[in-house]
């Protein structure tokens, strides 16, 4: 009970270990870390405000950013601004395209008007303005692919000329999806004007 303590037994006062970290740092000794900047530790501290705490509150936020994101992209479809355009217009491939497309007549942008005559004309209970619709049915569609045909070539050649080294994979069919909407309805909105070459 009263017997001596073997080697083994003595407590292991070399391995003890202080905790300073909770003791008073010396006013005049080195912290160890740079004093952040005034910006920095402002945006850390407002970051650290600006956290949603609960899931109901981060998907308000996440709600309001892509609301805010897609006010900004129709404000760039509708000004041309190429910093919020959508991915499928951005890049000076897709300008070039959309330029090249809006300076010229496409018999494809008149198709909806015309499709609206023929069929007017197509229920007219006369014989032979029904025979006269469909022909103009015929003609119409021929002369939308002859002249897509020909935007297509056109297009193509233009696009390797000016951007030998640009990716242009889809920059055709962009364009001609574009010949088939009417001038003022598309989106981005005209940067040029009708005749006026890129």
């Amino acid at each position: 009970m009263f017997r001596s303590r073997s080697k083994e037994e003595k407590p292991a006062t070399d391995k003890v270990s202080v905790d300073f970290s909770k003791q008073p740092r010396d006013p005049e000794a080195p912290k160890g870390r740079p004093t952040p900047k005034r910006s920095e530790a402002q945006t850390q501290r407002r970051r650290a405000a600006t956290v949603p705490t609960d899931r109901k509150e981060a998907a308000k936020r996440q709600r309001e950013a892509r609301r805010s994101d897609l006010a900004r992209q129709r404000e760039a479809l509708a000004s041309g601004d190429e910093r919020y355009l959508p991915a499928r217009d951005k890049g000076p491939v897709r300008r070039f395209v959309r330029d090249f497309v809006d300076s010229r007549f496409a018999i494809a942008e008149f198709f909806l008007p015309m499709a609206v005559v023929i069929l007017v004309l197509s229920m007219v209970r006369v014989p032979v303005l029904q025979n006269v619709s469909l022909l103009l049915w015929l003609g119409v569609i021929v002369m939308i692919v002859i002249d897509s045909i020909g935007i297509w070539l056109r297009l193509k050649k233009q696009l390797a000329e000016r951007f030998p080294n640009e990716p242009k994979r889809g920059a055709v069919a962009y364009g001609l999806m574009r010949t088939l909407q009417m001038r003022r309805l598309r989106l981005p909105k005209p940067q040029v004007k009708r005749g006026e070459r890129p």
